[in-house]
């Protein structure tokens, strides 16, 4: 049966009904993959909506299948590549499934509990099928523990901080924590990647800057870090930063260095930063001052950002899989939501799976300078 278009007006259930010669009924199954409907006529339905260019409204969807096929997604840290790369890789993969996304942003390190509470209140008006929290700090992190939701949540976020993965979990309710799952990062372990690598390079003095420790990446890498230069025979000192800015570390550094060389010191083999950011105010501080790098002291950095690779010398740092950890959460959302099978993770800790993160050796490492 032929259908007269009009072509100002988007075709219909109704349209694609009548045209496939059932009831908007059996549409409706057809859309929503219902198995109560035979091979003949789901190919006779989609030959239909095909033909006319239909495409199913969301609320008709919700509707038919009790969900609305949207997913609510709180995030902080979106000044940061590491978030972004995330969310987009999140987008992608919910539109792959024929979903949609709906973003609210927060402000990481300022965001209260009542304010995460209405934003999640929001959503649920909205009828979100499921959340996804992307908690870079623990402020964030105990707002997404502490708020009671019936809808899965899956929490993207690091594996140690001034909350321990532990308390964060004993802020949730028995059901919350039945429908949570928890991805990250495996910083702890590029962190030990790194200090294997500075010590085969023959280095047993380094100097540490630190990222704010309210961020959970700051405190993952600090104690990977100080844990596993103990473990290699690498005396550390730490410079605590309060941002990630390349500006501190910059300032920090030249800091350090007039006093070393006011004192006459013996001045650190190498310099290890919590971010790719401080390690450029830091190479510029060690320029200014007339140490080379590597030749004089070596420069390590986190992150892998666009550019470093282009820095003189290249930077090695450690590249983190940020668009895996987003397509990671999503995957873990539709298991939760019984569309999908269990997510494969290179490691799991603290009851997080894991993304791998790999250390990306360039020239800035060298062998301790002789003497």
């Amino acid at each position: 049966m032929s259908v007269q278009r009009n072509p100002g007006k988007r075709p219909s259930m109704f349209d694609v009904a009548k045209m496939a010669g059932v009831s908007h009924q059996t549409v409706s199954r057809v859309i929503n993959h219902s198995p109560e409907v035979s091979d003949a006529t789901r190919a006779r339905v989609q030959h239909a909506i095909d033909a006319l260019g239909y495409r199913p409204s969301n609320s008709a969807r919700t509707l038919a299948s009790q969900r609305s096929h949207t997913i609510g997604l709180i995030a902080g840290g979106l000044n940061f590549l590491g978030s972004v790369s995330s969310i987009l890789a999140i987008e992608s993969l919910v539109r792959r499934h024929g979903l949609f996304l709906a973003v609210s942003m927060v402000h990481e390190a300022l965001c209260s509990q009542r304010e995460f509470e209405a934003l999640c209140h929001t959503f649920e008006e909205q009828n979100v099928d499921a959340f996804i929290f992307l908690t870079p700090t623990d402020v964030m992190l105990s707002a997404a523990c502490r708020t009671r939701l019936p809808e899965p949540r899956v929490l993207v976020t690091s594996t140690h901080g001034n909350l321990s993965m532990s308390r964060a979990g004993g802020l949730m309710d028995a059901e919350g924590r039945r429908h949570t799952a928890i991805v990250g990062v495996d910083q702890w372990g590029a962190m030990e990647e790194v200090a294997r690598l500075v010590a085969r390079f023959g280095h047993r003095s380094a100097l540490y800057f630190t990222g704010p420790l309210q961020w959970r990446d700051a405190v993952t890498r600090l104690l990977g870090w100080r844990k596993a230069s103990l473990a290699n025979r690498i005396a550390s000192r730490e410079i605590v930063c309060n941002t990630w800015n390349s500006s501190e570390a910059y300032a920090r550094m030249n800091h350090e260095l007039e006093t070393i060389g006011s004192a006459g010191a013996q001045k650190p083999t190498v310099i290890v930063t919590a971010n790719d950011e401080q390690a450029i105010g830091v190479a510029r501080a060690l320029h200014e001052h007339g140490l080379r790098i590597p030749q004089d002291v070596s420069l390590v950095g986190f992150d892998d950002m666009t550019g470093v690779n282009d820095m003189w010398p290249p930077l090695t740092t450690v590249r983190s899989d940020y668009e895996g950890l987003g397509t990671a959460a999503m995957r873990e959302v539709l298991r939760l939501l019984g569309e999908g099978g269990e997510t494969t993770f290179v490691a799991n800790a603290h009851g997080a799976g894991l993304i791998p993160a790999e250390v990306i050796q360039r020239h800035s490492l060298g062998p301790v300078p002789r003497l």
